[in-house]
């Protein structure tokens, strides 16, 4: 069995692979180290692990790890099963390597592009030669909202509706428009410019407001669920196998 710890910016996750399968999943604002041990004591077959984070954590996090399982940290230095071509690897966010893996491997030999919809939209792109290239990267729809409101001196801080409004008829309205339909603009608009180049471009969805974009959006894509918890599960898998 293997364990998947990923920490987000927004969320952070347990998660357990049994022969590559998604058994498990929990997912926490803040991950302690006690809901660590918790579930590492119910699944108490667990061999490997892999943490992935895109904020800082304590060193005893890795420690504790290190002596538990064949642990490994995901860094630019991580042996993937694609190339990475992307000119500063190091700063390349993990979330975004192990999204572009999973693609890879969902379709092996085609061009591409993984949509997350999380904290932030990001796109990246993997061509037939399992090449990863690198993407884009633009705030998502909660940063919107609270970017509105905090440069701003009088448009307020609006929540998320799942409502599809294209003329807003007050302030709120507007915002939810302006927000909402660019976002989904956006996507639609990004993804037709790489069709352009790669006309049998395979494109997956992911992420936190998958749901919302999966109704919306008017080009041919495939929703993979938490496709960076599939992408760590292949990048670990990869090292184990590589070191038997």
């Amino acid at each position: 069995m293997n364990l998947i710890i990923d920490l987000g910016n927004t969320n952070q996750k347990l998660a357990l692979f049994e022969k590559g399968v998604l058994a498990d999943l929990q997912q926490f604002p803040i991950l302690t180290m006690k809901s660590i041990r918790d579930f590492m004591q119910i699944h108490s077959g667990i061999e490997n692990c892999i943490l992935s984070s895109v904020i800082p954590h304590r060193t005893s996090l890795t420690r504790y790890l290190e002596s538990t399982c064949n642990f490994i940290e995901l860094d630019e230095n991580t042996k993937v099963p694609v190339t990475n071509l992307y000119r500063t690897p190091r700063t390349l966010g993990k979330d975004r390597l192990a999204a572009a893996v999973a693609g890879n491997n969902m379709f092996p030999g085609e061009n591409v592009l993984v949509i997350n919809t999380g904290t932030c939209i990001t796109f990246d792109f993997i061509n037939t030669k399992a090449e990863y290239l690198g993407g884009s990267i633009s705030p998502g729809i909660l940063m919107r909202f609270h970017a509105l409101h905090t440069f701003t001196g009088k448009l307020p801080l609006v929540s998320f509706h799942d409502q599809g409004i294209l003329t807003g008829t007050d302030t709120r309205e507007s915002i939810l428009s302006g927000v909402l339909t660019g976002a989904v603009a956006e996507i639609e608009g990004i993804t037709h410019r790489y069709q352009e180049i790669y006309p049998d471009l395979r494109v997956l969805l992911s992420g936190g407001d998958q749901n919302y974009f999966d109704k919306r959006l008017k080009i041919s894509i495939f929703a993979q669920p938490n496709i960076v918890l599939h992408g760590l599960q292949q990048i670990l898998a990869f090292n184990v196998n590589s070191n038997k």
